[in-house]
């Protein structure tokens, strides 16, 4: 009698994201190691994991982010979310909490020239740089005219997975396979490709996504985290669609740019109806505290 199918999961889940990067530091160092715009010399060597940033529970859109934090041997701290779904105000929350994480250093003691530069990687598994052809997006502060020069500190990289393509000649190795592990295995797969099996840690990270290891309430909660995020890409869909059906009057450009702005007001309205306090409001629609109060 033959055996079914080994199947494996969808590694940009909380359960098995957090499962595979939030309890391994050696698979979460290569990871780095590979995404990372590290300069030559400045590999990772050893992590350490910090807890969880603490904020507020928002009823809605509460699981479109995967979250871990750790330290490595230097001092260097790494936030690493994986986002299910893009909004404008995304870079501003990614930028607020990497300075959080800088400045909250001060707090133990330390001189300023002893802070420890934060790096916030961020994977985004939506499209939202549509213009752009490139799937990786580095910022740091530089100087205007002369970009050689940088104030070290903050580090934001942003990723768009749909973009990435296998073929890509500038990506080194080990991050076309780690890019490939979260792009090509997905709820159901079979087959992994045996370049994956041929690395070490891409094996064991691989192993650890297979559907029989989890029990029966892990793969509920797994199911239920799908659901969510399609419920959340549905309604932030329908916002903007209504907005925009609001502004084809307008003219073309004008009209989607109101158009989208009356979709999120529109959107503020109903969550202020429904009792979410103005900063859940602002979080999700990028609105500022004096509109929602307007509203």
């Amino acid at each position: 009698m033959a055996r079914p199918p080994m199947r494996y999961l969808d590694p940009k889940n909380d359960l098995t994201f957090k499962k595979v990067f939030g309890q391994h530091p050696h698979l979460l160092r290569s990871f780095l190691n590979a995404l990372l715009p590290l300069d030559e010399g400045q590999v990772i060597e050893s992590l350490e994991y910090l807890p969880a940033e603490l904020v507020p529970v928002v009823p809605l859109f509460k699981h479109t982010i995967v979250d871990v934090r750790c330290r490595d041997n230097h001092g260097r701290q790494f936030i690493v979310e994986m986002q299910m779904l893009w909004t404008d105000s995304f870079k501003s929350r990614v930028l607020f909490n990497a300075s959080k994480a800088y400045v909250s250093q001060l707090g133990r003691g330390r001189q300023y020239e002893g802070l420890q530069p934060v790096y916030a990687l961020s994977l985004v598994d939506q499209i939202f740089e549509p213009a752009s052809s490139e799937f990786y997006h580095h910022y740091r502060f530089v100087h205007s005219t002369e970009p050689e020069r940088r104030l070290e500190g903050l580090e934001l990289i942003f990723v768009e997975l749909p973009k990435f393509r296998p073929d890509n000649l500038l990506a080194k190795r080990m991050q076309v396979l780690w890019m490939r592990y979260l792009t090509e295995i997905r709820d159901q797969t079979e087959q992994i490709p045996p370049e994956l099996l041929a690395q070490p840690e891409l094996e064991e990270a691989v192993e650890y996504l297979r559907e029989s290891a989890f029990t029966r309430d892990e793969l509920a909660g797994y199911d239920r985290y799908w659901d969510s995020i399609s419920s959340e890409r549905t309604l932030l869909a329908a916002a903007i669609r209504e907005g925009q059906a609001q502004g084809k009057a307008e003219g073309l450009a004008e009209g989607l740019a109101r158009g989208k702005r009356e979709g999120l007001l529109e959107q503020a309205r109903r969550m202020k109806a429904r009792g979410f306090d103005a900063a859940a409001i602002s979080e999700i629609t990028g609105l500022s505290d004096a509109e929602i109060q307007t509203l």
